[in-house]
């Protein structure tokens, strides 16, 4: 039996219905970290519906441990292929990982680049502050982001430090090592590769938006660990006119900061831990799915 017009469907399925019902749900806002989890088990389990899907389409009645041999006949490897349908079916079926892979190898180095020539810039006009435990940047601006990398670097502005009391910058800082710690800059990076190999697809274009949004809260909330609530909320006001972090940062402000600070002051509700480990184990299984359509138990 063809498995494609499953897996075909099951990418349809997981690429326009699941980003609806991730959007109309309240609890990834309460759990970020978690549902940063499922939106990638989603994007993994569609890229894999897709490229199987197409090898199946290609090979009917292909099984997955056929998967190598077909690759190796159509490339020439193995026994002659005839059909130039089967040629393109294993061809896309390996041009969907390579792209992702490509796409996030090009936007990590890319950023890395920029943080590269960003940090030239601060040993050149940036203070180190041993107290702030950051750099301080001459600009009038209140603004604050890290340099994630080998080399981190958390910079705050002039301005937030004229601003802001110890307390608060020592609130953003929190936030801002957050990021570094969890290693959020690669995460944003598959998360953008994702979406550029398949722009238009819903899934794509919503996880583009929801990550980093989602990256944020976390932060946020690893920040509310550490210092009070007030504190928090009221450094994020003083930063809410901050602009974009500069290529390959992390911002602490930025257009995100009025949905963060309804969050943090919205009565305190919290996923129950069923819920919790329930959504874990499905986000866990999720890509596991399609590898069981395409070659089911038994066969």
């Amino acid at each position: 039996m063809n498995a494609a017009p499953a897996l075909l469907g099951c990418a349809a399925a997981v690429g326009v219905l699941a980003p609806r019902v991730m959007l109309r749900g309240a609890w990834p806002h309460r759990a970020p970290v978690l549902a940063a989890a499922v939106w990638f088990a989603l994007a993994l389990s569609f890229s894999v519906c897709v490229a199987l899907g197409a090898l199946h389409l290609a090979t009917p009645g292909a099984h997955l441990h056929g998967i190598l041999y077909s690759c190796g006949a159509a490339l020439g490897v193995g026994p002659p292929d005839a059909g130039a349908v089967r040629r393109l079916g294993v061809v896309v079926s390996v041009a969907v990982p390579t792209a992702q892979v490509a796409a996030f190898a090009y936007h990590v180095l890319r950023a890395r680049a920029a943080r590269t020539r960003h940090r030239e810039i601060l040993d050149k006009v940036g203070r180190p502050s041993a107290r702030l435990g950051a750099t301080v940047l001459e600009h009038a601006t209140p603004a604050a982001y890290c340099l994630p990398g080998r080399r981190a670097r958390i910079v705050v502005s002039s301005g937030a430090v004229e601003l802001l009391s110890d307390a608060e910058i020592a609130a953003v800082v929190a936030h801002e090592r957050v990021h570094i710690a969890g290693r959020h800059h690669l995460l944003l990076a598959a998360a953008r590769s994702f979406a550029v190999v398949f722009r238009g697809v819903p899934l794509a274009r919503h996880a583009g938006q929801q990550i980093p949004l989602l990256l944020e809260m976390a932060a946020d909330d690893g920040a509310l660990h550490r210092h009070p609530q007030r504190t928090l909320v009221s450094a994020m006001f003083e930063m809410a006119s901050a602009g974009a972090a500069p290529k390959g940062a992390l911002s602490a402000g930025g257009r995100t900061v009025q949905v963060r600070l309804r969050r943090i002051l919205a009565p305190a509700r919290r996923t129950h831990p069923a819920f919790r480990v329930t959504v874990a184990g499905a986000a866990a299984l999720m890509p596991l799915l399609p590898l069981l359509v395409a070659c089911p138990p038994g066969l």
